[in-house]
């Protein structure tokens, strides 16, 4: 797919940004076709640079890429006067601002509509902070772990008699870097119509706490906890479970009665539809444990291979696999590119984006190298070498 086919080329991003939850929306804006800036301090730049345990040369790492495929990297101090009229030059050209800083620094760095709506009213502004921009904890750092503690992710997670758990995976991170590209679609779509931006704001914990979900609504509406169920097992249906195999873990999803009835008879247990302590999906769920016991007491007399053959396409059903089984399946090896890198002569494994466009998958390549696009971006923006050379030697780039 050529830049031209992308739906976002043509449209310019800056964003101010480190770690995990911004730069991972702001990738999908870029692999879609945008450009995005990564504003970097001009010491170190993002702390995902020097997070390990695999680097790639000086200020690069394997968790670095993860999150910054397709950017083009601007070192900035945004502390400096210097620093901020280059932000303003450049937010002349951009068609929207991001950041997941911490939420009093927005202001302070003049990355708000306040500040950058002065200098081109259509300019949209999109916040990721930890608790949000206003309150008692604008001015608090937070981290994907912490949000899945306070937000009740830990409470319903893994098995009951577990200490409280979290995901393996920093899914708020993920979720809410997700939420920022949504914000930042719908404030460009808005700009392009009316001719003005705004801010946009989402934090890590409102953006947990959504997640919460249809367990949120049944506490709300009928004062329903819900906790923690052996075997990762579905809150109100089931089977709806992992089950032991003869050489590991199966998921099975009877979610609806029509399943349940193909599963019984695929397994060749059909008289279980008709036993009255399993016949309806109250009656499965008050008769979970025992339902359990005969399952796996099925399941266990073959390996994991032979239950996918037979219940494959006919109910809902997956393989538990460790990370390298996944990665490794035959299944997913459109999910993975490889990016040239200088680091790497056979170049960096990555994910493919999960979205398609017109059947194709995105494009990728390496994230940046520190500063790598500076002189470039500043010339763009009328800086010559020697106002450029200047600043270097100040520290503003």
């Amino acid at each position: 797919m050529t830049p031209r086919q992308l739906p976002l080329t043509g449209t310019r991003i800056l964003a101010s940004e480190q770690y995990g939850a911004g730069p991972y929306g702001t990738m999908f804006l870029a692999q879609l076709g945008a450009e995005v800036i990564k504003l970097e301090p001009p010491k170190g730049g993002d702390s995902a640079r020097g997070t390990g345990p695999y680097f790639l040369g000086a200020d690069d790492s394997l968790f670095y890429q993860t999150f910054n495929l397709n950017k083009r990297s601007l070192t900035l101090d945004l502390r400096t006067d210097a620093g901020r009229e280059v932000l303003h030059r450049l937010a002349q050209t951009a068609d929207a601002v991001t950041n997941n800083a911490r939420g009093d620094l927005p202001a302070k760095l003049g990355l708000d509509y306040a500040t950058l709506g002065r200098i081109k009213p259509s300019i949209v502004c999109v916040h990721a902070s930890a608790y949000g921009r206003t309150g008692d904890r604008a001015n608090w750092p937070g981290y994907d772990y912490l949000m899945q503690a306070e937000a009740g992710f830990m409470a319903v997670t893994g098995d009951p008699t577990d200490p409280p758990t979290r995901f393996g995976l920093s899914m708020v991170d993920f979720i809410t870097g997700t939420m920022l590209a949504v914000a930042t679609l719908a404030g460009l779509a808005e700009a392009r119509t009316t001719g003005i931006g705004r801010d946009f704001d989402i934090s890590l914990l409102d953006a947990a706490l959504h997640q919460t979900s249809y367990p949120a609504l049944w506490y709300l509406n009928e004062g329903l906890v819900t906790g923690r169920a052996a075997r990762s097992a579905h809150p109100s249906v089931t089977p709806s479970q992992t089950f032991r195999t003869a050489d590991g873990w199966i998921f099975i999803m009877a979610q609806l009665p029509k399943f349940w009835a193909l599963l019984a008879d695929a397994i060749g247990a059909g008289h279980l539809r008709d036993d009255v302590r399993f016949a309806t999906i109250p009656a499965r769920l008050a008769n979970r444990e025992q339902l359990t016991a005969i399952l796996d007491g099925i399941f266990l007399q073959f390996p994991t291979a032979h239950w996918l053959a037979r219940l494959g396409g006919v109910v809902p059903v997956a393989p538990v696999n460790s990370l390298d089984g996944a990665l490794d399946s035959a299944l997913v090896a459109s999910m993975i590119d490889t990016v040239a890198h200088p680091a790497r002569p056979d170049g960096v494994r990555v994910l493919s984006n999960p979205i398609r466009v017109a059947g194709e998958r995105l494009p990728n390549r390496a994230a940046p190298s520190l500063g790598a696009d500076s002189d470039n971006l500043l010339g763009e923006i009328g800086y010559d070498p020697d106002a450029i050379g200047r600043m270097r030697a100040e520290g503003v780039v």
